[in-house]
This record gives C-alpha cells, sequence and structure tokens, in this order.
C-alpha cells in the first residue's frame, strides 16, 4: 500500500533515535532522546489552501524537523507514518 498526500500535506518517517553514545554507552529506551528528525517520503502537490496558494518547497528525500505533536499518526505494513502540513515542518536538515 502507498500513501499518496493531497493538498499541502507530506508523509514524513521518524528517523530511529541512537541507541549507543558516542563514547560507546548503550542507552536503554526510556534513556533515549525522543526523535525529532524525519525523512520526507512523499510530498503533496501544493495548490490552494485556504485562499492561498501553497508552494511545496520540501522534496522527496529530505530530512526534516517537525513539531512535535503536530500531523496524524498513521501504520501501514507494519511501518509508522505521520501525514503533517508543510507549515508544521519547521526547517530542513542540511549535511
Amino acid at each position: 500500500m502507498k500513501l499518496k498526500p493531497l493538498s499541502d500535506r507530506v508523509v514524513i518517517k521518524t528517523i530511529e533515535a541512537e541507541e549507543t553514545t558516542k563514547s560507546g554507552i548503550i542507552l536503554t529506551a526510556a534513556a533515549q532522546e525522543k526523535p525529532s528528525i524525519a525523512e520526507v517520503i512523499e510530498v503533496g502537490p501544493g495548490g490552494m489552501v485556504d485562499g492561498k496558494e501553497v508552494i511545496m518547497t520540501v522534496k522527496k528525500g529530505d530530512k526534516v524537523i517537525t513539531s512535535k505533536y503536530s500531523g496524524t499518526e498513521v501504520k501501514i505494513d507494519g511501518v509508522e507514518y505521520s501525514v503533517v502540513r508543510q507549515s508544521d515542518i519547521l526547517a530542513i536538515v542540511e549535511d
């Protein structure tokens, strides 16, 4: 099954948190920080949203930071995704 977002929505997948520190200490699940970076899986076409033209600036494969409680979580084929509005994306992470 494939998700195709509509309007100004973006499908993202959270990137897993590191399980070990740089010094090699293994962290338990409770001690790990919640990941805040996600990868863009699919991008909607943009267009008119609430009477305003929305041009999509993120693209498939981008790594982004989103608002902590934004979007709708969905699970497809055992994989968890979030569907967010482009306006909920705070930044694009560049290497």
